[in-house]
Order: C-alpha cells, then structure tokens, then sequence
C-alpha cells in the first residue's frame, strides 16, 4: 500500500486539528489567562513590523502608481488605485506573510520542542486536552489580531500613500481622498478583514499542527518549523485565489 507523503499526512491532521480548535472555541473552552499572553504575542508583539512595512508598502507603491498617473495626467486617481490595491490585495496577503515570519515559527518552534521533549505526553498524562491548553489560545488569538493588524496595516499604508504624493508630486490632501472615497466600494473593507480572518485561520492550524506532529529529536524542530513556513504561505496563496474569485469576480 503507498503511503501518502508525509506533508499531505500532517496537513490532514492540521485540518482535524483546526476542526477541533473551533469545536472547543464554539463550546467555550478557553483558558482566558492563556489567551491573553497569546494576544500579546499575536498583537504588540507584531505590531512593529507591521508599522514599518506598512509605512514602506505604501509609499513604494504609491510612488510607481503616482509617478505613470502623472504622466498620462490623471494623478487624481492615485488615491483609488492605492486603496483598491491595498483593501483587495496588499493589506491582507503582506499582513499574513509578516505573521507567518513573526508568530507562526514562534507557534511552530514552541509546540514542537514541547512534542520531542515529551511536554505533550506529561499534559495529556495530567487529564489535560492538548489541543484546548495549546492550540485553542493561539488559533483564537490569531483570529482576533490578524483582521486588526490588517487594518492597522492599511490604514498606515494608505497614509504613507498620501504624504507621498503630497510631498513628492504636489498632489493636494483633498483630491487624495476624494479619489479614495470614490473609488473604494462599501464591501472592500469587510472583504479585506473576512480575507484577515481565513488567512489567521490559516497561519494558526498549520503551524500548531506541524509543530504536534514533530517526530525525533530537536533537531527536528528547525525542520518542522522551515516546512510549516512553505506551507503555510502556499496555503493562503491558494486561499487568496479562492477569495479573490469569490469576493470580486464577477
């Protein structure tokens, strides 16, 4: 019989763990005492390197939209094209790579020493759930922080986006804004945030799951957390399409 590789076995039971977690949260159990180091480390703890990449996407971007629109005399419409882009796209898919680097190997690194180093069999051995004391924080944790990082994320973006095109191209506060608030539609916002939540979702099973199901030594640990990095960030790829197509197609 040919045996399913192992990153399809540990996806699987990632996904039985995700079911779990969201089982236990809708009954409840929730350590609140654990829940609040994980939103620390989910939220403040992050919220740096969002500031700063954030700061950096949105001028960048609003420079190479600014500088062709100016050209073709249609810098009026930077600031649409930079809150669409943002909302649709850049806010949630950049907010979830910096999550993925910053708090998903932490995930992955803490649950995996505990599960060589045997924490996981003495939790279980006290009559404890390792899924409702380890993943449950974490996986609501990220529920919680990724749609609020993402809008932090956008919101500094877009202002970086506007000092920009003030200061580099003479473009007036007011018809930045105008040509925002025209060109953004009443979903995107929601939309944006509901791509937060899945991609949260995302980062949180997957790195719990492959860090519970590490086999051998320490040195496994590095392993398990550089593979649950890759699929992590092909994951929510593949859900950004999906999301995409549903959300915007038409």
């Amino acid at each position: 019989m040919i045996r399913p590789p192992s990153w399809l076995r540990r996806l699987g039971s990632s996904l039985m763990l995700g079911g779990q977690s969201i089982s236990s949260i809708a009954r409840g159990r929730i350590g609140f005492n654990d829940l609040m180091q994980e939103l620390l480390e989910a939220g403040p703890g992050s919220f740096l390197i969002v500031l700063i990449t954030s700061l950096a996407a949105g001028t960048v971007f609003n420079i190479q939209v600014a500088a062709e629109l100016s050209k073709q005399g249609a810098s009026a419409a930077v600031g649409g094209l930079l809150a669409l882009g943002l909302s649709r796209e850049i806010a949630p898919l950049l907010t979830a790579t910096l999550l993925t680097g910053k708090v998903a190997t932490a995930y992955t690194a803490q649950l995996a020493t505990m599960k060589v180093t045997e924490q996981i069999d003495a939790i279980t051995m006290l009559r404890t759930d390792p899924v409702d004391y380890l993943v449950v924080p974490r996986v609501l944790a990220m529920l919680v922080m990724a749609p609020v990082q993402c809008l932090l994320f956008f919101v500094l973006a877009i202002w970086s986006g506007q000092l920009s095109s003030t200061l580099l191209y003479g473009l007036p506060p007011a018809v930045f804004w105008t040509s925002v608030r025209t060109w953004m539609e009443p979903s995107d916002l929601p939309a944006m945030l509901l791509k937060a939540i899945v991609f949260g979702l995302l980062i949180a099973v997957l790195a719990c799951g492959w860090g519970l199901t590490t086999r051998g030594g320490p040195k496994e640990v590095g392993t398990s957390t550089t593979s649950a990095v890759v699929m992590i960030l092909v994951c929510v790829a593949l859900a950004d399409v999906v999301l995409t197509a549903f959300l915007f197609g038409d």
